[in-house]
């Protein structure tokens, strides 16, 4: 029997975040979320007293922001992305695996 998708989300496992452990993965003070928090574009709960920021809605908000995603790349967690680059071809995904998906050049070509 199928599960109802509501009740994926309800089940789904959410990741929270201190105001700290987030602006240090995002590379900006801790001020600038509570910041965010006051003005409500990020989602958090009250726990023991304390902040805990959802993490989706973290990502989605630094996406939204040009300072706080170009902080995060040089402050924070992406500072560290060439690091974790796959040198050894055994491990790296299949080139033939992965399908390119058609630009809209290769939509108007027409074959002669």
């Amino acid at each position: 029997m199928a599960e109802n998708p509501k009740n994926e989300l309800k089940n789904k496992e959410m990741i929270r975040l201190s105001i700290s452990e987030a602006g240090k993965l995002f590379g900006v003070n801790a001020q600038t979320i509570r910041r965010a928090i006051k003005a409500g574009e990020i989602t958090y709960v009250v726990v023991a007293g304390r902040y805990k920021i959802n993490f989706e809605s973290l990502v989605r908000w630094s996406q939204q922001k040009t300072t706080v995603k170009k902080k995060a790349n040089t402050h924070g967690i992406g500072q560290y992305v060439d690091k974790w680059k796959i040198s050894n071809t055994l491990y790296s995904p299949s080139t033939k695996a992965v399908v390119p998906k058609p630009t809209e050049n290769d939509k108007n070509e027409t074959p002669n």
